[in-house]
């Protein structure tokens, strides 16, 4: 059967069948990785990071009016566009020293049960990802006033990441209690 005595169809398919067996193979299909991203920042020499859903926003520290009657570590309040913002130092609250000056640190904006908390920090490391199935549910060893917020830890670049939980720390009792 000569090329002309074939039909368009069995033309098609023979031509089909040629590019086939000398085509080179398609990339196979990668699946998409689940991630994890939050904000990342560090207490100290330790690294956190909290889901971006818990941090609504980041400050440099602003000017705060000191109170009476308030534990050291509710260093005062502040008129952030219109609101009222307690400004909690987590250092003092954690009892862990920071070496960073106050106005060299940042404040992470937390909103809890229509409650607004500025929490200063020592360093802001910003938007962190991590594949959602490296993480790791055990607490990494931190000190011991800190593991209470702790859910477990992510481990990028040789660096431990603890996932830190604003919303049990929000609802804590010893944060609730700030008078003296």
């Amino acid at each position: 059967m000569t090329m002309s005595d074939q039909t368009p169809i069995a033309l098609l398919r023979d031509l089909e069948s040629r590019v086939r067996s000398t085509a080179v193979g398609l990339p196979e299909q990668e699946e998409a990785t689940e991630t994890f991203s939050g904000i990342g920042f560090r207490i100290g020499d330790f690294h956190f990071v909290s889901p971006m859903s818990e941090v609504t926003e980041l400050l440099r520290v602003p000017n705060f009016t000191r109170l009476p009657n308030v534990k050291p570590w509710v260093l005062g309040v502040s008129n952030i566009r219109g609101r009222l913002i307690p400004i909690i130092d987590l250092n003092a609250f954690f009892n862990y020293e920071s070496s960073t000056p106050i106005r060299s640190r940042r404040i992470l904006v937390i909103e809890q049960n229509e409650q607004s908390d500025g929490l200063v920090v020592d360093g802001v490391e910003g938007m962190q990802y991590f594949a959602a199935d490296s993480f790791d549910p055990t607490v990494p060893d931190l000190p011991e006033g800190l593991k209470p917020f702790v859910t477990g830890h992510f481990v990028k670049d040789k660096r431990i990441w603890s996932r830190f939980s604003m919303i049990s720390l929000s609802d804590h009792e010893q944060f609730q209690d700030v008078a003296v």
